[in-house]
């Protein structure tokens, strides 16, 4: 357990409003994050975390003190997403369920996409050309291996290696995080 959540679990038992708040501030963000997984609508994972809340402290009773407290809290968080989905799919048909998307997720997919292009345009010539003809222009190796004069093997090599390359570009950038 982290430190200290136990002793603000028992408060929160004894009816310690601060406590309990102090158990909302540390899981409200995973809490949310489970609930618009589940639900994939902003205002209803606000909802759904908000009843979840209120719901693990109504039955706050219930919790074993020897189990990790985040599993049965997640779990809760998870369950009220799934009953409130199911109420929705009941009262709203399905076509008119829509993800909104996030626009920060927007900018940082564009930034993903500047870095790899830039990493591409960085790759020597023998590596970049296959790569944009078969990311960006969609050849397949047969193509690819007519247009640059070279054999299907050597295309699949230096694509091979063109991808190396760049996922190590990105890797040195901090855009991605783990090179295999």
């Amino acid at each position: 357990m982290i430190l200290g959540e136990l002793e603000l679990l028992q408060k929160s038992l004894a009816g310690d409003l601060e406590a309990w708040g102090e158990i909302v501030r540390r899981y409200k963000e995973a809490v949310y994050g489970v609930a618009l997984a589940i639900l994939r609508d902003r205002q209803d994972a606000e909802d759904a975390a908000q009843e979840a809340f209120i719901r693990a402290y109504e039955r706050l009773n219930h919790y074993d003190l020897s189990r990790k407290f985040s599993t049965w809290m997640l779990t809760v968080a998870a369950n009220v997403a799934k009953n409130m989905l199911r109420k929705r799919r009941r009262r709203d048909p399905p076509a008119k369920l829509h993800w909104a998307p996030d626009p920060a997720e927007a900018v940082w997919r564009e930034e993903v996409i500047r870095a790899v292009r830039e990493a591409v345009w960085s790759l020597p010539e023998a590596y970049r050309a296959p790569m944009i003809l078969r990311y960006w222009h969609e050849l397949d190796l047969a193509e690819i291996s007519q247009v640059l004069g070279v054999r299907p093997g050597t295309v699949k090599t230096r694509l091979h290696r063109g991808r190396a390359l760049v996922r190590a570009r990105l890797a040195e950038l901090g855009v991605i995080h783990d090179v295999v």
